[in-house]
């Protein structure tokens, strides 16, 4: 077992907070304090699960940590499409940021499937 901070889904998640902390900061203030702070716990409770599932031996405790992991990836999906249309970012970083986003989507899909052989 590979210590988590080494798996690519971990340093994507980390990535991706780190760009929730400089995106939020040009949030307006209506936002910046409540979606902002929802984006960046999500995304916490997104490396959490990683955590979780990478130092479980338990296939059903690996398989609810990577299920709750995406669940955490999908609300942040839709904050952000709707950051979008509120005018809090740009096309440009919004594409970036959802590249990142997809990135972890995949690499969850993967890594439940390979528990489901």
């Amino acid at each position: 077992m590979k210590d988590h901070t080494e798996l690519f889904v971990y340093k994507a998640s980390y990535d991706l907070l780190l760009s929730i902390f400089q995106v939020t900061k040009n949030f307006s203030k209506e936002y910046k304090y409540t979606v902002g702070e929802q984006l960046k716990n999500e995304t916490i409770e997104i490396t959490k699960c990683l955590f979780k599932a990478n130092v479980s031996k338990d296939k059903e405790a690996i398989k609810y940590s990577l299920e709750k992991a995406s669940e955490h990836l999908e609300v942040i999906r839709l904050l952000f499409r709707v950051m979008k249309d509120l005018k809090q970012l740009n096309l440009e970083k919004f594409i970036q940021i959802n590249e990142v986003i997809e990135s972890i989507s995949n690499q969850l899909i993967t890594w439940k499937f390979a528990q489901n052989k």
